[in-house]
């Protein structure tokens, strides 16, 4: 009874649109999703693996949102709208955590152990974020949405925008050379437009 106290609370605390207990209870896949969760989690800790599997994969089924049985996530947890949301196995969901639709708390890789975020209390991940990796977003923090976050993020610090840097033949390249080629390129036109003007 403490897990739906907790999600009937942090839905009428965060989302301004409810209207009715009856609402809450049957139009919220974020607290369907959860629901299934706490029992997936419970078959998975006590090695029901297939079982846990089956739940987790129905719950997908069921609401959109897909949650590893793995996963530990607070009963306070609130996912708004929750289509799209993905949620790997070693993620850690604090309390009062808002998770919008689209989100991705996911790993960057096939490495074993901790791979993927742990999300501290009163955190906020906007929609179509995405979080890969072992890395923590501190108590408070605020994810902006779209943004791609790989690093740690600062208790109260917002995270925006898409990190992406570019890649040839496997390597990254550094930002000194995109700086000399976008020089460069800016000079190839500037020629190209003094020959054009000529004709």
């Amino acid at each position: 009874m403490g897990f739906l106290k907790s999600q009937i609370a942090a839905i009428r605390k965060h989302d301004p649109a409810v209207r009715s207990l009856l609402e809450i209870l049957t139009c919220y896949p974020g607290l369907h999703s959860l629901a299934m969760h706490r029992l997936a989690h419970w078959l998975w800790r006590h090695r029901l693996l297939f079982l846990a599997r089956f739940i987790s994969h129905m719950n997908r089924f069921l609401t959109g949102i897909e949650i590893h049985p793995g996963a530990r996530i607070n009963a306070s947890c609130f996912i708004d709208h929750g289509m799209g949301v993905v949620i790997g196995e070693t993620a850690v969901v604090g309390p009062g955590v808002r998770i919008f639709q689209g989100v991705t708390l996911g790993g960057t890789g096939k490495e074993r152990g901790k791979r993927h975020p742990t999300v501290e209390a009163d955190v906020f991940i906007g929609a179509r974020a995405i979080v890969l990796g072992p890395i923590t977003l501190a108590q408070g923090a605020k994810i902006g949405a779209g943004a791609v976050v790989l690093d740690d993020v600062p208790p109260g610090r917002t995270a925006v925008g898409v990190r992406s840097v570019l890649v040839e033949e496997g390597r990254r390249i550094p930002r000194c050379e995109l700086t000399e080629l976008k020089a460069r390129l800016e000079q190839l036109e500037a020629t190209l437009k003094e020959k054009n003007n000529e004709c």
